[in-house]
């Protein structure tokens, strides 16, 4: 599938819509893949001493991040991406095609 910008009747958006766009979207990449920095390399391994007084299903905290916490936020980091773009698309006037 393409992505192609909406035409509205010969009017050019020009450079600048298309530069916010990107700009935007490296804004949102930034963020998120910051928070799974965070996530998997700051409660997984550096504060896995502090986090291991903490018990979920019977694992300590920093061992349960370190093995599936980071994978559970990079998933629901993937659907908040996919609905943050959709957003995006929809107010710059990208739209799929079939």
């Amino acid at each position: 599938m393409a992505t192609e910008p909406a035409t509205d009747g010969g009017t050019d958006a020009g450079p600048s819509a298309a530069q916010q766009y990107w700009k935007t979207n490296i804004k949102y990449l930034s963020v998120l893949l910051g928070i799974w920095f965070v996530v998997s390399y700051g409660c997984g391994i550096l504060l896995v001493d502090q986090l291991n007084q903490f018990r979920i299903g019977g694992a300590k905290l920093g061992f349960w991040f370190a093995q599936q916490g980071s994978i559970y936020v990079f998933v629901v980091l993937i659907a908040v991406y996919v609905v943050l773009m959709n957003k995006l698309d929809r107010r710059y006037g990208f739209r799929e095609e079939d």
